[in-house]
C-alpha cells in the first residue's frame, strides 16, 4: 500500500484556524490510510491527471480525497431448518423496522438543508420509507424466507435482483428510474441484517476533504456536512440532478458525470476540483496547485467583496430597477436572507411543514411557521406557496392511491383542489401572517383558468369564515397568483393574467415538461436546456401578457440565480427575480453593469436564434464585452 503524505491546513477550502487536514485513508470508503515505514524511500509522486465532468458547482475547491464507496461486501446464502424459519422472519422484520427509523433520521437531517436541496431530498427518503412499509420488496423477502426457507440476507438479494430486471425492462421511464430506489433500499435492509456498518458518513469526513464517489444517493446527502467538505465529484449524474442541486445551494465546488474519475482517485491525494469548468485534477503539481490557489483566493475574495452590495440598490447603469428575492426553504434561512440583502422572500416552499410525517399540519402549526417568517422579515413581502407534493408522498397521512407517474399525476394544485381540506387549511394559516406583513399566495402547477378560480373559490370561503367570527383579516388580502411552470399555462398566460394577481415563472419545472426530459434521468439529462427557444418563447408570452395585463411577474427557478442570464431574463422584460441566497449578490453586481436597453436588444436577437447553442454563444459573449 502506498504511503501517505498529510496535507496542510493551506490546502483545505477552510484555512482560517483550521487544524492540518487529516487524511482519510487508502481504499474504498475512506479506510485509514497506510504509512511507510520510517527507513523506507519515498514513493515516487503520482502523476497528475486532469479529467473532466459536467460543471454544477460555483468556485474552486482545493483538499485531499475521500472516497464514498456504497458497495456491500459479499454476503452470506444458506438454507435454514424449518425450525427456524419464524426467527428468520423476525430477525428481517427487525432490519426494516430499523431502517425505517434510520430513513426518518436521515429525513430529519435533510429538511435542514438550505434551498431546493432540502426539499428534493426530503421526499426521495420519504419515498424509501414508503417502500419499507408493506411494499413488494418486503412481502417478497418475507416469502421467500418461508417458501425457500433461505436466510434473509440471501431472500434480499433475489428479491432486489428480480424486482430491478422487471422494472428495468419497464417503457415507462420513470418507473425505471425506481431501480436506484429499490436498490438503496436493499443494501441498507442487507447492512442492518450483517450488522455490518455502512460506508462512512459524509458527516465523518476530515476537514478539507472532497468527495469522491460514483454517485450520491439521498441519504447520503443528508449525511453531508458542508462546513468541513470542500468539493464533490462523481462519476455518474446530470447537471440537473439531485447532487448538483444541492451542491449549487450550499456554494460548494461540484463536478459530475467524470466518467473514470473512480479508476484514478485515491484516498488521500491532493485534488483540485474547478466548479466552474467542471475540471478535476488529481496529484497536481506545485505550478497547477499555485494557479488554482491563486483563483480560489480571487474566488473568495470576490464573494466577499459581493456581499459588499448588500445595501446598495439594484439598479441597473440606465436607472431600471430590478427587484431581487430570495427562495426559501427552512424558517432556519432567514437570517441568510437578510445577510444578503434580498428585498424580501420570492418563494417560501411550503413542503417543510408535510416532510417525514404520518399526520397532516393543522392551522395553528402552519400558521405559527408562516407568522415567524413574516415577523422575522420585517415588512419586507413574503411570497407563500401552497403545497407543491403529490399524493405518493403523502400516501401515509391521506390515504391516496400512488401514482404511476407522480411528475403528471395527483400533485401540486390538484391535489390541493382535490383534498380542500388541505388548501381551506392552508389559506387559514397563510391569512393569519398576512395580518403581521405583507404576504402573497402563490398556487403551483396551475394549467387551466378553472384551477384558478376554483382555488380562489376556496380562499373566499376561508375570507367569509373568518368574517363570521370576528378573526383579523389582511388589509387589503393577499394577492393571489400562479406559477407558470406547464406550458399549458404559459401558453394561456394571456387569459390566466386577467384573473391572477401575479405570475411567479417556475423554469426547472418549465423546461422540464415543455422538453418533455426528467432532469435528473442521466440519459436524457444532457437534453435538459433552460436556453431551448421552446422555453425561452414560453417565458417571453406569458412575461408579455402580464406586462399586458399590467400584473407583477417574476422568476424563480435556478435561471433566476444565474449572474450569466440575468441580462436574458431582464431584456425579455422581467424585472423581478427569486433565487438562492447564495447567488444573489452575483446578480445584483451584473443588474448594477447592465444596460436594459442594450439587454433588450440582446433578448430580441436571441429569440430568433434556431437552438439553444447559438443561445449560449452569444450570451457568452455578451458577458464578456
Amino acid at each position: 500500500m502506498r504511503a501517505r503524505t498529510r496535507r496542510t491546513a493551506a490546502d483545505s477550502p477552510h484555512p482560517a484556524g483550521a487544524e492540518e487536514a487529516a487524511v482519510p485513508g487508502g481504499g474504498r470508503g475512506g479506510g485509514a490510510g497506510g504509512g511507510g515505514d520510517g527507513g523506507d524511500e519515498p514513493p515516487p509522486r503520482p502523476e497528475m491527471a486532469r479529467l473532466r465532468g459536467v460543471a454544477v458547482g460555483p468556485g474552486v475547491g482545493i483538499g485531499v480525497v475521500y472516497l464514498h464507496d456504497v458497495g456491500l461486501a459479499p454476503i452470506p446464502e444458506y438454507r435454514i431448518h424449518s425450525g427456524l424459519v419464524e426467527h428468520e422472519r423476525l430477525r428481517f422484520a427487525t432490519a426494516a423496522d430499523r431502517a425505517t427509523k434510520q430513513l426518518r433520521a436521515l429525513g430529519n437531517r435533510a429538511r435542514q438543508l438550505p434551498g431546493v436541496a432540502g426539499e428534493e431530498l426530503s421526499c426521495i427518503l420519504d419515498a424509501y420509507e414508503r417502500m419499507l412499509s408493506g411494499s413488494r420488496l418486503l412481502r417478497g423477502v418475507d416469502q421467500r424466507i418461508l417458501d425457500q426457507r433461505v436466510n434473509a440476507e440471501a431472500a434480499v438479494r433475489a428479491e432486489m435482483a428480480e424486482l430491478i430486471a422487471a422494472f428495468s425492462a419497464m417503457e415507462d421511464d420513470y418507473l425505471a428510474a425506481r431501480v436506484g430506489d429499490i436498490r438503496e433500499v436493499g443494501r441498507r435492509l442487507i447492512r442492518n441484517l450483517t450488522q455490518r456498518p455502512g460506508p462512512q458518513g459524509l458527516s465523518g469526513a476530515p476537514r478539507g476533504s472532497v468527495i469522491i464517489a460514483e454517485e450520491l444517493s439521498p441519504a447520503d446527502t443528508a449525511l453531508l456536512n458542508p462546513r468541513l467538505v470542500g468539493g464533490l465529484v462523481t462519476a455518474l449524474g446530470a447537471r440537473e440532478s439531485h447532487t448538483a442541486i444541492m451542491a449549487r445551494s450550499l456554494g460548494l465546488p461540484a463536478v459530475v458525470a467524470a466518467g473514470a474519475i473512480l479508476d484514478h482517485a485515491r484516498a488521500g491525494d491532493p485534488v483540485v476540483v474547478d466548479g466552474a469548468e467542471g475540471v478535476v485534477i488529481l496529484n497536481p503539481d506545485e505550478d497547477t496547485l499555485a494557479r488554482y490557489r491563486a483563483r480560489r483566493a480571487t474566488f473568495l475574495r470576490g464573494r466577499r467583496n459581493l456581499l459588499r452590495l448588500r445595501t446598495v440598490p439594484s439598479i441597473s447603469r440606465d436607472g431600471v430597477a430590478v427587484h431581487l428575492q430570495a427562495n426559501v426553504e427552512l424558517p432556519s434561512e432567514v437570517d441568510s436572507v437578510h445577510h444578503v440583502g434580498a428585498e424580501g422572500i420570492g418563494l417560501v416552499r411550503s413542503e417543510f411543514l408535510f416532510m417525514n410525517r404520518d399526520s397532516l399540519p393543522g392551522e395553528d402549526e402552519q400558521a405559527n411557521a408562516f407568522c415567524d417568517l413574516v415577523r422575522h422579515m420585517d415588512g419586507r413581502p413574503v411570497t407563500i406557496r401552497t403545497l407543491d407534493l403529490g399524493g405518493e408522498k403523502l400516501g401515509h397521512a391521506l390515504k391516496l392511491k400512488p401514482s404511476a407517474n407522480p411528475a403528471l399525476g395527483l400533485r401540486a394544485v390538484r391535489l390541493s383542489l382535490t383534498r380542500r381540506d388541505l388548501l381551506y387549511t392552508q389559506f387559514a394559516a397563510i391569512l393569519r401572517a398576512g395580518v403581521l406583513g405583507p404576504v402573497r399566495i402563490l398556487l403551483p402547477m396551475v394549467s387551466t383558468i378553472h384551477e384558478l378560480r376554483d382555488a380562489r373559490a376556496v380562499l373566499s370561503e376561508v375570507v367569509t369564515s373568518f368574517r363570521r367570527a370576528n378573526r383579523p383579516l389582511p388589509d387589503p388580502l393577499p394577492p393571489l397568483g400562479v406559477m407558470i411552470e406547464v406550458p399549458a399555462a404559459a401558453l394561456s398566460a394571456d387569459a390566466l393574467a386577467r384573473e391572477a394577481e401575479f405570475f411567479a415563472i417556475g423554469t426547472n419545472d418549465l423546461t422540464q415538461y415543455a422538453l418533455a426530459i426528467d432532469r435528473t434521468d442521466e440519459s436524457v439529462a444532457h437534453l435538459y436546456d433552460p436556453l431551448h427557444p421552446a422555453v425561452l418563447r414560453l417565458m417571453h408570452f406569458a412575461t408579455g401578457a402580464a406586462q399586458a395585463a399590467g400584473i407583477p411577474v417574476s422568476v424563480c427557478g435556478e435561471m433566476a440565480g444565474d449572474p450569466g442570464l440575468t441580462a436574458l431574463l431582464v431584456g425579455l422584460g422581467l424585472r423581478e427575480l427569486s433565487m438562492a441566497t447564495y447567488a444573489l449578490p452575483g446578480v445584483k453586481q451584473c443588474v448594477r453593469r447592465l444596460d436594459v436597453g442594450t439587454a433588450t436588444h440582446l433578448a430580441h436577437r436571441i429569440l430568433g436564434q434556431p437552438d439553444g447553442q447559438h443561445i449560449a454563444d452569444l450570451l457568452r459573449r455578451f458577458n464578456e464585452d
